[in-house]
């Protein structure tokens, strides 16, 4: 039982780092394509992940077609949205107004909303075992908001703050996405995770189709030749790479860890993307970034010792 139980663990984490280094890329790509829109990258992310789920989904559509109730139809478009193209559109604008550490960072504080909601459900570890975790999170998430609004920063200070907003509206966005898939793939119970990632992929292609006039009618701008190929290439890669392999990581984390600890999982997302600003920019942290992400780490940590204490308990009851 303890092997059983210390190795889904073990293999949950992974998943969680391995989703949180791939996550990262996302907050990489809008300065990478700094000359299109946040509704043009996120339509044409969305474009591409749609057509490879398309192409990964279709030898068992005929099977998972057959499961399509209304209710399934309606959580998977409103997951698309919230999960994908609305937090995509929030958080490629604040990484442009505000960059790349201060919307990571924002986005860090998803952990403290998540693992508060995730302590109601049953058996899940007491908020108040959780407490160092989460005034360690609180505590890096004021660092960073002390810096992105009251220090020197790239930009004038009112472009910052509406950048800060967008962070915020992306951790918002994102909180009701991994609430409601953790709670969609629980019930989905025998439908293999990675297939659910595909259906979710499919409503959101179909979703920038129908933005895709948006976007033409707002105008495309003048790019040269060179300027659409890295378009096209930072697209499909993070529709590969962020959209298919790393949401395939983060469903099976979220089947083997309880809310409250997947929660906590997203953290790594924060700071593989701060090593990634932090190299594309070919700067170091600051004081305060350092801090925060010290913290962050700390958090981790600390939960993930909060959750070895009841599973160790449990086997030398067993």
């Amino acid at each position: 039982m303890m092997t059983r139980g210390s190795g889904g663990m073990l293999a949950g984490i992974a998943c969680g780092v391995g989703a949180g280094a791939l996550w990262g890329l996302v907050f990489l790509a809008p300065e990478v394509v700094r000359g299109f829109t946040p509704l043009q990258q996120a339509v044409g992310r969305y474009l591409a992940y749609g057509a490879l789920s398309l192409i990964l989904i279709a030898p068992r559509w005929r099977m998972l077609a057959a499961r399509m109730t209304p209710r399934i139809l309606w959580a998977l478009a409103w997951l698309a949205l919230a999960g994908n193209l609305f937090y995509y559109v929030l958080l490629a604008s604040a990484v442009q107004m505000g960059g790349i550490a201060m919307t990571s960072l924002v986005v860090g504080f998803l952990p403290v909303a998540v693992t508060i909601i995730g302590s109601r459900e049953a058996g899940a570890v007491p908020l108040r075992q959780l407490g160092p975790s989460l005034l360690l999170c609180v505590a890096g998430a004021l660092c960073i908001g002390w810096q992105a609004v009251v220090m020197p920063g790239p930009g004038p200070v009112a472009t910052r703050l509406v950048g800060f907003a967008c962070a915020v509206g992306a951790l918002v966005s994102w909180t009701a996405f991994a609430i409601g898939n953790n709670h969609w793939l629980r019930r989905q119970g025998d439908m293999p995770a990675q297939d659910w990632n595909l259906l979710i992929g499919l409503a959101t292609g179909c979703q920038a189709l129908l933005f895709l006039p948006v976007v033409l009618w707002l105008g495309l701008g003048r790019h040269d030749a060179a300027a659409w190929t890295q378009f096209l290439t930072v697209s499909v890669a993070v529709a590969l790479l962020a959209s298919i392999v790393g949401n395939a990581l983060w469903n099976r984390a979220s089947r083997l860890l309880p809310l409250t600890m997947v929660g906590q999982m997203i953290l790594f997302e924060t700071a593989f993307a701060l090593l990634y600003g932090f190299a594309w920019e070919g700067r170091w942290p600051t004081g305060l970034e350092s801090a925060a992400f010290l913290l962050v780490v700390l958090s981790v940590v600390s939960c993930i010792a909060a959750h070895r204490r009841p599973l160790a308990k449990l086997v030398t009851t067993a």
